[in-house]
């Protein structure tokens, strides 16, 4: 009985000290303070973004020059294509992938020009793209999609101005290795087929560019799988995302 109770009485006395030291240990753990999430480091480059075309209740039926001096006159702008299986016309489509796009570039410390945010805005191709030159966008993207008499054509491409365009060809090395950085990097996130580079001399909101100028045909509105996918919100974010992966992949590239 003696024994038992010394036992007892030892174990009294060591349990305080026991708890001292873990309290002790537990003191000196050290409290990870949550990190501030850091703001992107500023590229003090411009990107201007021309969601292409607006809604058909605008009347942009009157005309301008197709270029600077020219006197070859065009339509102001048009209403664009529709989705042949969504429905979904293509000036909403350009808006909301320019939006998307908008907010992802300006994640990764570029600045960025919208010549519309709404489909009710009046703006010529040209005043688009003069709107970039008077703000000095380092580039200018038009987002677009196509559309085909054959249902069956699908894929993205893109337009730039060639080396003879008598207004801009000395921008045509430059716009098309943008066009081909975009491309790669939009169709590898997206499994669009990629079609390549189409170089065109006709379009007002090229021929008025002062800097690299890059017209992206995201895919085709008039064939099903590129529409409905288009149509689908997901999807969406992801064409913005391999857009704006393509234009940090050109800057870094130094091109």
């Amino acid at each position: 009985m003696l024994l038992a109770a010394a036992a007892v009485l030892c174990g009294c006395a060591g349990a305080p000290q026991q708890e001292a030291a873990e309290q002790q240990a537990v003191s000196e753990v050290a409290v990870e303070q949550p990190q501030e999430k850091q703001a992107p480091a500023e590229k003090d480059i411009l990107i201007a973004i021309d969601p292409g075309h607006q809604s058909w209740a605008i009347d942009m039926s009157a005309t301008e020059p197709n270029a600077p001096g020219s006197s070859v006159m065009k339509a102001k702008a048009t209403t664009g294509t529709a989705g042949t299986f969504s429905g979904t016309y293509e000036y909403e489509l350009n808006l909301d992938v320019s939006l998307r796009l908008r907010d992802l570039l300006e994640q990764k410390g570029f600045d960025t020009l919208m010549t519309r945010e709404d489909n009710e805005t009046a703006i010529s191709n040209a005043e688009r793209a003069v709107m970039a030159n008077k703000a000095g966008a380092d580039v200018l993207l038009r987002i677009h999609a196509n559309g085909s008499e054959d249902p069956s054509v699908s894929g993205a491409l893109a337009l730039v101005p060639s080396a003879e365009n008598a207004y801009v060809g000395g921008l045509s090395a430059q716009s098309a290795a943008l066009a081909q950085t975009i491309l790669h990097e939009y169709c590898s996130a997206t499994g669009m087929d990629n079609l390549g580079i189409q170089y065109n001399d006709t379009m007002t909101g090229i021929n008025w560019s002062e800097q690299p100028v890059v017209i992206l045909e995201m895919g085709f509105m008039t064939n099903e799988q590129d529409d409905m996918a288009m149509a689908d919100e997901t999807f969406r974010q992801t064409m913005a995302e391999g857009i704006a992966e393509g234009v940090e992949a050109y800057f870094e590239a130094g091109k």
